[in-house]
């Protein structure tokens, strides 16, 4: 068909973080896409706000990483994590969060050239639609996704205009779902999902009150609090959690549905608040009210023909370790660029089925983290138990008490606490995805990688095929530091070498791509001045390294003599990706390029 037949090339159904952040990338790279949201304006509860690193790299890919920093609370106040029978009361525990604490810090400093910030998401979702906006995505507020069709040459969904309520059919080439836990588009073309919903309840309230006295030399977005108002379910703990340090709040707690609805009266909620502060006279100003469901679901395939899902609607589970949004975001990095690369002809569509093989194990690592991770508060629960349930009480014998139970729970205590790294400090699940699928060209005869350390908590920096470029800084040509990551991404592949490697390089002007580029670090604008990238790169000085418009290696590669072998063979490894000819049969990286494994 041809250009003037599509409303647009791409629909998006939904405006939230999986959503936006793929109508950003995609108009980014020049993709006429259009977004959808049945709602008059964006978020307007504060919902996901934990932003870690992987998020703000895909952030800073996209050119808005300044902005998203100018909305974010800052990475400093994120943590220390507080256990406690209230905001006055005795401390129980304290849990650095976030990699914020001494013996982590180093780790999130080496992995990534960016930190984590605190960022509600109506304030994401305003920067990312603004974004959106002004590189040339259309948005429709007020718009109701009603349906859709598919043919061979594209898809055909009906909207409804939710103030005039005329129907009408939008006409595009592809469309993305990405409206949600209760997705229609998902539902629609029969998405399978697996798992279950409604696990648990919990109860929210946003209220405002001037709480800096209590938490300001302690900062942390959340505060755990273990008193008789706090607890119901599997985490059995209250919840006050700083939106806006520290004025704008939400307080959270378990809630049996077989009791009926929460009191959400306004005397029963300042009561709720003021005992989880511990202040009786606490001036509360009460704000909206809501409760949501614990979801523990993925979805096992993520795309059915010219339709592909995303974020929420595939993904489906609470936001302990704060996985959804950042999940999200990532979804739709990898997405986009596969779809920019198939609508502008330079991919065989097949190169689409690559989002499924690669986001469905990263799907369900993340549900079955979350809902892990609450029932991990059970440890902490255990640890006290010999003080009856009485949570004021236990944290008094925990700084007082030498007699042996209080030792035992000292102790267990301890342990328990060390679990929730696998919530808080969890920067493996984050930065640790290994991708497996048609889009990757896999080393042959390696052998399997190995993990030094938990690969839950700790980060492995890796070239290997299927892993994202490690970070490393470099020296640019006005002096300052630029990150290795800076140097590949905006949505078109990189050729990485070394200086050695002027083969590569030569290789990539020979074939002339819009949709390649090299880089020598080590030369002139990526200086290997601190001699990082020597560190982390895993293949010699004259190998190369072919990395993917979402920063992952796709490819990786010897040293090659001649110009012509290097063109031939990174052309066809580059076509093999994209899907245009069969897969190219690779070698083992010779010299200082296969580390021993992780011995």
């Amino acid at each position: 068909m041809a250009h003037n037949d599509y409303d647009s090339d791409v629909l998006v159904v939904g405006a939230g973080p999986m959503g936006a952040t793929t109508a950003l990338a995609l108009a980014s790279l020049g993709v006429r896409v259009h977004m959808i949201t049945r709602y008059r304006w964006l978020a307007d509860t504060p919902r996901a706000h934990i932003t870690n690193q992987r998020a703000l790299e895909v952030f800073r890919d996209l050119g808005i990483e300044d902005r998203m920093t100018l909305q974010g609370s800052d990475w400093r106040l994120m943590g220390d994590t507080l256990i406690t029978t209230s905001l006055t009361g005795p401390e129980i525990a304290r849990i650095r969060a976030w990699g914020t604490g001494d013996r982590r810090i180093g780790d999130y400093l080496a992995a990534s050239p960016v930190g984590m910030l605190d960022i509600p998401q109506p304030k994401l979702e305003n920067v990312l639609v603004s974004a959106a906006a002004e590189r040339g995505a259309t948005v429709g507020f007020n718009t109701e996704y009603l349906g859709l069709e598919q043919d061979a040459d594209g898809v055909t969904a009906y909207l409804r205009d939710r103030i005039s309520g005329v129907e009408r059919p939008w006409r595009c080439r592809y469309l993305v779902g990405a409206d949600g836990a209760r997705s229609k588009v998902a539902e629609d073309i029969g998405i399978p999902i697996e798992g279950h919903s409604g696990r648990a309840t919990t109860a929210y309230v946003q209220f405002t009150a001037d709480l800096s006295r209590y938490v300001a030399h302690r900062p942390s977005i959340l505060y755990w609090i273990m008193n008789p108002v706090g607890g119901f379910g599997e985490i059995g703990l209250g919840l006050l959690r700083a939106v806006h340090p520290w004025n704008e709040w939400i307080a959270g707690w378990g809630h049996d549905p077989a009791n009926g609805e929460p009191d959400f009266s306004t005397d029963a909620l300042r009561a709720r608040i003021r005992a989880l502060v511990g202040e009786p006279q606490l001036d509360v100003e009460i704000g909206r009210c809501s409760t949501w469901q614990v979801n523990q679901a993925f979805a096992t395939r993520l795309s059915v023909g010219r339709v592909f899902c995303g974020g929420d609607a595939v993904h489906r589970h609470p936001p302990s370790g704060g996985l959804g949004s950042n999940t999200s975001v990532q979804d739709a990095h990898n997405l986009a660029w596969k779809l920019a690369h198939v609508v502008r002809g330079v991919a065989d569509p097949a190169l689409l089925d690559s989002y499924t093989a690669e986001r469905v194990p990263v799907a369900q690592q993340i549900v079955e983290r979350a809902n892990t991770s609450r029932v991990e508060f059970q440890g902490i629960r255990d640890a006290l138990a010999v003080y009856g349930g009485d949570p004021l009480r236990a944290a008094t014998a925990l700084m007082t008490d030498p007699g042996k139970d209080a030792v035992e729970a000292r102790r267990a205590l301890s342990l328990a606490v060390q679990v929730k790294d696998y919530e808080f400090n969890a920067h493996g699940i984050e930065l640790n995805q290994r991708y497996r699928s048609g889009a990757v060209l896999p080393d042959p005869d390696v052998p399997p990688e190995e993990f030094a350390r938990d690969p839950e908590l700790y980060v492995q920096p890796s070239t290997r095929p299927g892993a994202k470029l490690p970070h490393a800084w470099v020296v640019g040509t006005d002096g300052t530091r630029v990150s290795t990551l800076d140097l590949v991404g905006s949505g078109r592949f990189a050729a990485v070498t070394g200086v050695a490697g002027s083969v590569w390089a030569d290789a990539v002007e020979a074939l002339g791509l819009d949709h390649l580029r090299s880089v020598v670090v080590g030369g002139p604008g990526a200086q290997d001045a601190y001699f990082e990238w020597a560190e982390r790169r895993e293949i010699d000085e004259a190998g190369v390294l072919l990395v993917r418009p979402d920063g992952y290696i796709a490819w990786r590669y010897g040293h090659v003599a001649d110009v012509h072998e290097a063109v031939r063979l990174l052309g066809a490894a580059l076509a093999a990706i994209l899907g245009t000819t069969p897969s190219i049969t690779g070698r083992p990286i010779s010299g200082d390029a296969i580390q021993e494994e992780r011995s």
